[in-house]
């Protein structure tokens, strides 16, 4: 019986195989076949191809963040803040690199086709005899800093919806086709934000509704492209927009440069290319940056549909950064059920997880904040703290030297930070700004 099953006790894709809906094939631990058996849990046959692979990658990191790198350069500074771009993108992406690099070396090492990053850590533990006994706790903080970061994911674009939409039709009696003299007549104010965020809420449900990332293939290659085209807009902007022109490179170019065999080496070359138009950015809108670079293009038809087209690809955004929670949370849930109820359970998890993101961006409706609030809180754990870590435990019996444990060390240190450091400023600047909203509210009522 499914019921008899823990959950706690090991890697969670091993255990989701183990439930009444695959007992009537034969399925071996290790085979290729068991892999695929968890797709089928998800809704899907089969898993994704390799070119559907690389566009759900190249969607899910194209998103909201990159559009608010501008206010991060804004703060840093026009020197620092690109340096410190670059930096910090490369050795994100070495990280990325080490992560990968652990998991295949543990799943070779164990003989299984494949690693989740919380099974990665939890395996990794069990190389070192004093923390064997505690590795599937390594799963299960790796998997709850996912949950938060892919939610946090979520509830940004939320705020990112509503914010551009609302401006969008706020300005569109006004709205010109001259996008050089911005000529806008006054704005028209419309609902506050939580209401287009409330808007919003069933079409998004709908959208998480399409449990198999085969079937979201599509729809991500024509948010890749329309999302693509409203970077080029938004970088001529950024360009024809400087104060002070400058010569700089189009580098915007190599985002049509051709995947290798690696999916994650296009990281490598995007760097450079999040860095150039960020620091432009801030240049041509430092006078007041908004959370998004979008809020700050102008009026006329050009940019509105720009807007609405970032919009769509974020939309669509939604439902790839959603799968990383749902399937850490409903194989389990779904496999300690009937079979019978398996469905109404699958789909009343998402519905509930949607709903809670949904909450989440309407107490907390700043763009910035929100970006800010879940980088600090478990993206930098994800990308900065937990693989460096993991590398050490990993390689603990094969030996390493001592720089790569000086560079493992220094890393996680830097992560562990930013970490500290980056959610106390963001909860501050939280209770600041709301603190604020309040005395204005109270003042206008008086």
């Amino acid at each position: 019986m499914a019921s008899d099953i823990n959950y706690q006790d090991g890697p969670v894709f091993p255990q989701i195989n183990e439930s009444p809906a695959d007992d009537d094939e034969p399925i071996h631990p290790n085979s290729p076949s068991r892999r695929q058996s968890e797709y089928e849990r998800i809704g899907g046959r089969a898993g994704s191809s390799f070119l559907q692979t690389l566009v759900h990658l190249l969607k899910g990191n194209i998103g909201t963040g990159l559009l608010g790198l501008p206010l991060a350069v804004k703060n840093a500074g026009l020197l620092m803040g690109p340096l410190s771009l670059l930096v910090m993108g490369i050795v994100a992406v070495h990280c990325m690199h080490i992560l990968v690099q652990c998991s295949h070396h543990l799943s070779t090492k164990l003989g299984k086709p494949f690693l989740s990053y919380g099974e990665a850590v939890e395996y990794g533990m069990e190389n070192v005899s004093w923390l064997r006994r505690h590795s599937v706790w390594g799963r299960r903080v790796v998997n709850l800093f996912l949950i938060i970061t892919q939610l946090g994911f979520c509830c940004v674009y939320f705020v990112f919806l509503s914010d551009n939409v609302k401006q969008v039709i706020e300005a569109a009696n006004g709205t010109t086709m001259n996008c050089n003299t911005n000529e806008t007549a006054v704005i028209v104010p419309s609902f506050d934000s939580r209401i287009y965020m409330v808007i919003f809420l069933p079409f998004i449900i709908t959208l998480v509704f399409i449990r198999n990332l085969k079937f979201l293939a599509p729809f991500s290659f024509v948010a890749n492209m329309v999302m693509c085209a409203s970077l080029m807009l938004i970088y001529y902007y950024c360009l024809t927009n400087i104060p002070h022109p400058v010569n700089l490179p189009l580098r915007i170019k190599c985002r049509n440069r051709r995947t290798s065999a690696k999916c994650c080496t296009w990281e490598w070359v995007s760097s450079p290319c999040c860095t150039s138009p960020s620091a432009q950015s801030a240049t041509s809108a430092s006078a007041g940056i908004g959370g998004s670079i979008t809020l700050n293009l102008p009026d006329c038809w050009m940019y509105q549909i720009v807007k609405l087209l970032y919009s769509f690809g974020i939309y669509i955004t939604y439902a790839l950064q959603f799968y990383v929670p749902a399937e850490i949370l409903i194989p389990p849930a779904v496999a300690r059920v009937r079979p019978r109820w398996a469905l109404l359970v699958d789909l009343s998890i998402r519905v509930g997880l949607v709903l809670l993101t949904c909450v989440l961006a309407i107490l907390i409706p700043e763009l910035d904040l929100v970006i800010s609030l879940v980088g600090s809180i478990s993206s930098s754990a994800l990308a900065l703290i937990f693989p460096p870590l993991l590398q050490i435990l990993t390689f603990h019996t094969e030996g390493y030297s001592a720089w790569v444990l000086i560079k493992n060390i220094v890393i996680s240190f830097l992560g562990l930070v930013g970490f500290v450091a980056g959610t106390y400023i963001s909860i501050v600047e939280i209770i600041h700004r709301s603190h604020s909203k309040h005395i204005d509210a109270f003042q206008v009522f008086w």
